[in-house]
């Protein structure tokens, strides 16, 4: 557990640039490309959190289709589909982050930091019955 500690501690500063990068990067690019504007005037509309909620659901489970047949992806062949779709939803989650001013760098620290000390999450708590497998 310390080593988990240690690593979240040592890269603290990293995760909090990396997910202000990537938010900044998702959502500029999807706001930049139109997706947060009204597509005949030009402003900026809101977003329903449910929609955008289910299309990285959709994401996750094209993800999952990937892995089910091992197949390359359809529009970067170079890459297998699970490979992309998950990029798919790392994109879509930053997006919906800029879109609606979340911090997930901070949240992200702060999660994994959490999880370090969760008992279920402790190898011992896994093992016995009824422990989470997965």
């Amino acid at each position: 557990m310390n080593e988990a500690k240690k690593l979240i501690g040592c890269n603290r500063r990293s995760i909090e640039v990396a997910g202000m990068l990537l938010t900044d990067v998702c959502y500029g690019v999807a706001d930049a490309c139109g997706w947060w504007r009204d597509p005949s005037t030009g402003e900026r509309i809101e977003r329903n959190k449910g929609e955008l909620i289910a299309l990285m659901h959709s994401e996750l489970s094209e993800c999952l289709e990937g892995v089910r047949k091992d197949c390359a992806d359809d529009k970067l062949p170079h890459r297998k589909m699970e490979e992309v779709e998950l990029a798919d939803a790392v994109i879509r989650i930053f997006d919906y982050a800029g879109g609606f001013g979340l911090n997930l760098g901070e949240a992200i620290i702060e999660k994994l930091a959490f999880n370090v000390d969760r008992h279920d999450h402790q190898p011992a708590a896994r093992a016995a019955a009824g422990g989470k497998k997965f």
